[in-house]
């Protein structure tokens, strides 16, 4: 593939291309409260169709799959591409310095919710193959596109989407575009993705709040139990104490700790990025941290008066919410468990409750078609990519490993600051831009691989 030609024809139709992100950012489609969520999966239908992908809308038990493919060769090489078109709510829209669903460029940077996190990544993808059908010709390869409305919301329904459409969906290799690229800018390919666990704790103490004087020392209050409990969990260094927490962690062979340590890392200036200056921890430990060991987060706790003044009671509930990172080969029904054994251990009147969950997933950074992708990344954007074995956060990749035993590759088209599920999420229009010609690329080297 001409690159330079490739990159020329995306400069030419660069604002078409914004143009239709644009509609497409214009449209709501939050799954969490069913907003816009089929008006959006009726629009994406029509762009793809517009680039002339067979497309139809396949219904789940919620939100449906937007379904696409370019079939070549029934004997070709298979490339499915996943994507979601859903988006987190925008909230607070007083922290917005323009509106979330009425898209500007300022300084570069396409402003609006979604754009990053995955509209912009997801239409990237499509103007890749528009792009090599326009520039270079017929596709080599068959894609499959699998775009999902329910991404924000844990992925409730794809894992029976995908047993139930085994067939249908089968391919080479899957290829997702997601996430941030790394910190240093330069071009990354992430080979897994951490599961998480979300579960709440409830505690209870009198029937009502009461006087913190009158019955001071006599009601117990739920907050100190539920502080109690955490402190029974986890130490003072975040080592979690939950028996058997730690069992069937797969350790990351030889060749990923190398590339681990190929990393490139500059504590001072991730510690701004990331809004805490006082990062102190070494290149390996930050990297191991992030993608070779499990969290244990509170992410919200709730009890009592936090309003403005005082307000002297002892609360009658508390409640605590978590979300628990866990790795390869980490389950998270069997955490549950073992955390609820935990629990009736040290607190057994603290209500344990199952929020969701998604299991980790990762291939092998040392698969020939894992170098493929790389050598496709290096020539579209000139540079050799980072390879990072596993990303910190969660997608719902176990269903491409697990489910259909595929390999699966991961590639960021957004800039590392898009802020996503933030105000002010943004795309930098340079880096939309540098995907629809990655995706040109990744599509191109494939149709030379005999795998």
């Amino acid at each position: 593939m001409d690159t330079a030609r490739m990159k020329d024809y995306i400069q030419t139709n660069k604002q078409q291309f914004l143009d239709q992100l644009f509609t497409l950012l214009r449209q709501r489609s939050i799954s969490t409260q069913n907003d816009g969520i089929a008006e959006c999966a009726a629009l994406l239908q029509g762009m793809m169709q517009e680039i002339g992908i067979d497309t139809k809308i396949l219904p789940t038990a919620g939100h449906p799959v937007v379904y696409g493919e370019l079939i070549q060769d029934p004997n070709a090489f298979t490339l499915l591409i996943y994507g979601h078109y859903d988006v987190q709510p925008p909230e607070p829209y007083e922290a917005w310095e323009s509106p979330p669903f009425e898209p500007e460029i300022r300084n570069g940077k396409i402003y609006a919710r979604g754009v990053g996190d995955n509209k912009g990544q997801l239409m990237a993808q499509l103007f890749g193959v528009k792009s090599y059908q326009e520039t270079v010709g017929n596709l080599p390869i068959n894609i499959k596109f699998v775009f999902e409305g329910e991404e924000e919301k844990g992925s409730t329904n794809l894992a029976a989407f995908v047993e139930e459409h085994k067939e249908l969906l089968q391919a080479d290799l899957v290829y997702t575009s997601d996430g941030p690229s790394h910190n240093s800018t330069s071009p990354l390919v992430l080979l897994g993705v951490r599961g998480m666990l979300s579960i709440e704790f409830h505690a209870k103490g009198a029937d009502r709040d009461n006087h913190s004087g009158n019955t001071g020392n006599i009601v117990p209050n739920p907050a100190w139990k539920l502080i109690e409990l955490m402190h029974t969990m986890r130490d003072a260094n975040g080592h979690v104490k939950v028996e058997g927490f730690y069992d069937n962690i797969r350790a990351f062979t030889p060749y990923e700790e190398q590339l681990l340590m190929k990393l490139p890392y500059d504590k001072d200036s991730l510690g701004k990025k990331i809004g805490y200056p006082a990062l102190s921890m070494n290149g390996l430990s930050y990297y191991q941290k992030m993608t070779g060991e499990p969290t244990f987060n509170i992410y919200g706790m709730e009890s009592g008066y936090t309003g403005e003044g005082t307000k002297t009671i002892i609360p009658s509930t508390a409640k605590i919410k978590m979300d628990i990172r866990l790795v390869v080969d980490q389950d998270p029904l069997a955490i549950l468990e073992k955390i609820k054994k935990h629990v009736e251990t040290y607190a057994p009147d603290v209500e344990v409750n199952y929020l969701g969950s998604m299991q980790p997933s990762r291939t092998k950074a040392e698969l020939p078609i894992v170098q493929k992708v790389v050598s496709a990344v290096e020539a579209a954007y000139q540079t050799e990519p980072l390879i990072q074995p596993s990303m910190g956060g969660s997608l719902p990749d176990y269903v491409w490993t697990k489910i259909l035993g595929l390999p699966s590759v991961i590639v960021p088209y957004a800039n590392f600051d898009q802020h996503n599920h933030s105000p002010n999420e943004n795309l930098d229009v340079e880096y939309f831009l540098n995907g629809i010609c990655c995706t040109a690329s990744v599509i191109h080297t494939l149709g030379k691989t005999d795998i």
